[in-house]
């Protein structure tokens, strides 16, 4: 019997051009049309729009979206551009939907436990240490680099504590051929006219010789693990070994691959453009450097690298960290699609009716974050954190899709800034400012050049 609800009044529209709606006005610069829709339809809480043809409702408020992705998500499944996302990531975590996505879930969660996250963390900081020694050697006279320098050291930490080691060569064939993917798959994003994968198009070559690189080594490594049964302290090894309380049954070598690949490019690439962000940020603000590193200098006191303990003993070096993902979200913007109809107030969300929930919208609301483009850690000390709406922060997302590896991130971000500044301080490049890039994460659109001290 299909579900109906009482009569509602209509979701504003944005209005816009014959055929194409608002795609030329999102496609010129999607950030500042967001910006946009929130100042003129907050006040109306959620807005339609026509962007590539389909119309698409875009949720403006924290209540909104925590109904969408916790409180009814039951109601609305992976939107179109995850389909992108699939041919690019497999069938892991972030593109799964229903009961295969809850068994996932159930086998990975032990992996991200607190306990295994701290023998992690020891890695990270190892890594941590030894990417400030190199960049002491290399920072005398030139800026550093640090979009390249931040990938370098994010690629080094995620190959260790996925697979225990450095890959030695092979490395660099997985870290091109992944970012051969996630170029296409950007390239994608952007594109509103896409080749079926059979047309031989620069992009479907390299998408295909790429994914080819990927599986080799993916499925070579899951191979060699099964038949030595070696075991190690490193995320394969945790997922190897789960097994569904409920089946007894673990992962096939296919969905290994799936959620490897998916916790590889999830672990890398944002977190080396949320660092880049976050040092940009920094040296445009030393009086928050400053502060940052009476903290540090306190909890690690003559010692020159903290551990998994001291990490979480520093809670400004926390703040700082989560008001950089506020002002620069890594996953900016999520679709879903709403598989019946739900209702928000007085207003009804159709059935088959695309959703976006974007948490740049919900980061730079005025309503919830004052003087919202001004870089502030003191939002997230606890006195001025207390009131606000948990849904106003979604950096990692939220509700049941939480991502998996959002305290995994978090630490490795708290250990790279730890021993950075710890032995640094940071000048910026005179007159540098850095514009946004929103592509499938949102990158800074040229390289962020920082001097050490």
């Amino acid at each position: 019997m299909e579900t109906t609800l009482s009569p509602s009044r209509p979701i504003p529209i944005h209005p816009g051009l014959p055929i194409v709606g608002n795609t030329l006005e999102y496609l010129r610069d999607p950030l500042a049309f967001l910006r946009r829709l929130q100042r003129d339809y907050g006040h109306q809480r959620m807005v339609c729009i026509n962007v590539g043809g389909r119309i698409t409702t875009l949720m403006l408020k924290p209540e909104e979206t925590k109904q969408v992705i916790q409180e009814n998500n039951r109601n609305y499944g992976r939107g179109k551009s995850f389909a992108i996302l699939r041919e690019f990531l497999g069938n892991g975590l972030l593109t799964s939907e229903g009961d295969f996505w809850r068994r996932q879930r159930r086998l990975a969660q032990p992996a991200f436990h607190r306990q295994k996250l701290a023998i992690l963390a020891e890695i990270m900081i190892e890594e941590a240490v030894a990417w400030v020694d190199r960049l002491e050697k290399s920072a005398d006279i030139k800026p550093v680099n640090f979009s390249a320098a931040t990938t370098d050291v994010t690629l080094r930490i995620v190959t260790r504590t996925l697979f225990g080691s450095s890959l030695g060569d092979q490395l660099d064939g997985l870290s091109s051929a992944l970012a051969n993917l996630n170029h296409v798959a950007n390239n994608a994003v952007i594109n509103p006219i896409r080749l079926p994968k059979w047309v031989p198009t620069p992009d479907n070559r390299s998408f295909e010789k790429a994914t080819q690189k990927v599986n080799n080594l993916i499925f070579g490594i899951i191979e060699s693990r099964r038949q030595t049964g070696e075991t190690r302290d490193d995320l394969l090894d945790m997922l190897l070994r789960a097994t569904d309380d409920e089946t007894g049954e673990g992962m096939s070598d296919a969905q290994l691959r799936d959620e490897m690949v998916t916790l590889f490019t999830a672990g890398h690439e944002t977190t080396a453009t949320s660092m880049a962000w976050t040092l940009y940020l920094l040296a445009q603000h030393p009086e928050v450097v400053k502060r940052a590193k009476v903290e540090i200098n306190a909890v690690l006191g003559q010692r020159d690298r903290p551990s998994a303990d001291d990490l979480r003993a520093m809670p400004y070096l926390s703040q700082i960290i989560s008001e950089s993902l506020r002002l620069y979200p890594p996953a900016w913007i999520m679709s879903r699609l709403s598989l019946g109809p739900d209702r928000f107030g007085d207003y009804v969300l159709e059935p088959n009716r695309g959703v976006l929930v974007s948490p740049y919208v919900l980061h730079h609301d005025p309503d919830s974050w004052p003087d919202p483009e001004r870089f502030n850690p003191d939002r997230f000390a606890p006195e001025q954190s207390k009131d606000r709406h948990p849904y106003a922060f979604l950096p990692f997302g939220g509700g049941p899709r939480l991502c998996i590896g959002n305290q995994f991130a978090l630490m490795e971000m708290q250990a790279l800034l730890t021993v950075l500044l710890h032995r640094f301080d940071l000048r910026p490049m005179s007159g540098l400012r850095i514009k946004t890039q929103p592509l499938i994460t949102l990158r800074p659109k040229q390289a962020v050049h920082i001097y050490l001290d």
